[in-house]
């Protein structure tokens, strides 16, 4: 059992938190969380899975115990200039870390310079770094690779996840602009708060893993609106007004179309599922009916991954870089 400082106690905090504990994978000896009702609060109160007095801390700063920490979980933000910060602070521990961070995924797309910096950190440290999730971190990245490893050959690849957002979190339905207005949507989009992160790493992710050269890209995002009366946890979505996003990215090898990507979350959507399609020898089509469900998967696979980024060598680690991920 490996003893865990979780850092972000969110709803996906949460569930990964429970998960951990109820599947005998880890114990939780520290907790933090930013949140003003939160600190000093014991985990328990919130989490009755967790059944020891651990207390949750305001800051990474407060973590008194790190001799006691196999494995650092971070559940905080998409963003890796925000949890640089906290991943610096446990690689200088030399500490694993898994997070949820969807740059994290494949960070050199945005973040090179920084990337080679916790890379170099973890070197220096013994520590280990890795990103992962549901999607970016295995449906439209990992999974397609994987798939890769009986072809002769790839000349494309296409990947579709197409989604049912009804039963997702409440953050969820928010991210993907559930019962806003075209107004409202646009809003959002302009300042960066309503779009699925991790599309361009997912794309990029793909690339370098299968040797595709990447000569121009690009992304795309519009609404997908609602043909009848809808409603999910946010309240009831009008006919006309939006119940998801569609987003697709495309990786050009001169003209031809070589990586593409599409995402859709609605609520509502016909025929959800996830498909990866492999042009080459032999050809792959692969379909998960009814769809991955993000939630319990995204916290199956950060448990799932602890063992892995545990037993890895020093580094900045993808799921490409490290032992097959898998639930035992």
């Amino acid at each position: 059992m490996y003893r865990i400082l979780h850092i972000g106690v969110g709803p996906l905090g949460h569930r990964i938190i429970s998960e951990t504990v109820e599947r005998g994978v880890g114990e939780i000896v520290a907790v933090v969380d930013p949140a003003p009702n939160l600190a000093g609060e014991r985990l328990s109160k919130i989490c009755p899975a967790v059944k020891n007095d651990v207390v949750i801390l305001h800051s990474i700063d407060d973590v008194r115990n790190w001799s006691q920490v196999d494995c650092v979980v971070v559940t905080t933000s998409s963003d890796l200039r925000l949890c640089e910060p906290t991943f610096r602070t446990a690689l200088e521990h030399g500490k694993p870390v898994v997070s949820t961070c969807e740059e994290l995924i494949y960070p050199w797309l945005r973040h090179e310079t920084l990337a080679d910096r916790l890379h170099q950190l973890a070197l220096k440290t013994g520590g280990r770094l890795l990103g992962t999730g549901v999607n970016p971190g295995f449906i439209m990245d990992a999974l397609p690779v994987f798939a890769s490893g009986v072809c002769r050959s790839v000349r494309s690849v296409h990947v579709e996840r197409i989604q049912d957002a009804s039963s997702r979190r409440v953050p969820f339905q928010k991210k993907i602009g559930a019962g806003l207005d075209l107004e409202h949507f646009d809003r959002r989009l302009a300042d960066g708060s309503l779009r699925h992160v991790g599309l361009g790493e997912s794309l990029h992710f793909l690339a370098h893993y299968l040797g595709m050269k990447i000569e121009a890209w690009d992304e795309n995002i519009e609404p997908v609106f609602a043909d009848r009366e809808l409603s999910c946890a946010l309240g009831p979505i009008h006919k006309g007004m939006i119940a998801g996003v569609r987003q697709v990215a495309k990786g050009y090898a001169g003209e031809r179309c070589v990586v593409s990507l599409e995402f859709q979350a609605a609520i509502g959507q016909a025929d959800p599922r996830d498909r990866v399609v492999l042009e080459g020898e032999p050809p792959i089509d692969l379909v998960i009916r009814g769809g991955v469900h993000g939630d319990v998967a995204t916290s199956a696979i950060i448990v799932n991954s602890i063992p892995r980024i545990t037993e890895a060598a020093p580094g900045l680690h993808t799921m490409a870089t490290i032992s097959t991920v898998r639930c035992r």
